[in-house]
């Protein structure tokens, strides 16, 4: 799986990219931007014939995972940097619109939104596998949480429980 950035083709667009996603036979989008470093980047999403025969490509990046979860799409890069982002299905000024968002600019977005320290509703134990290669692991320190190392093929931390099913989705084994 590759996610591919090119040169929009179209010389009257103000959207000088185009984005496709490796997620339900490939989804494009035009896009003002090849990464969300600072702010996050308006996509306008356009059929996949949209998609030029002999593009001009900017960047082509392996995926790890591309996984939609309900509004949004998370996606996992194959690279050290900048390997993280989230393309969001939303509403803004009563129209639809879709934003490409790195962790970095969702922090900056909601500064004082902090991690959850309630146990999961009807799940007596959260066991919560973190991967071997993680530095500086998280702790969890004020969750209620067993924490288990082991080598992880995608993400940092895994939830090996049933507890939160939307993760048993993604293709990561448990």
């Amino acid at each position: 799986m590759e996610l591919l950035i090119a040169r929009n083709p179209d010389p009257d667009s103000r959207l000088p990219y185009l984005l496709r996603l490796p997620l339900d036979g490939g989804m494009v989008f035009r896009t003002s931007g090849t990464w969300p470093r600072t702010t996050a980047l308006y996509c306008h999403p356009v059929p996949t014939e949209q998609w030029p025969a002999d593009p001009e490509l900017v960047e082509v990046c392996r995926v790890r995972s591309c996984v939609r979860r309900g509004a949004a799409i998370d996606l996992v890069q194959d690279r050290g940097r900048e390997n993280r982002s989230q393309i969001v299905f939303t509403t803004a000024r009563g129209r639809e619109a879709v934003f490409w968002q790195s962790p970095r600019t969702r922090k900056q977005a909601r500064p004082k939104v902090s991690t959850p320290t309630a146990r999961a509703a009807g799940c007596a134990e959260l066991e919560i596998v973190v991967d071997t290669r993680e530095k500086y692991a998280y702790r969890f320190a004020t969750q209620q949480v067993t924490l288990t190392r082991r080598a992880l093929p995608c993400g940092d931390y895994w939830p090996k429980t049933g507890c939160w099913r939307r993760w048993n989705a993604s293709p990561c084994p448990t």
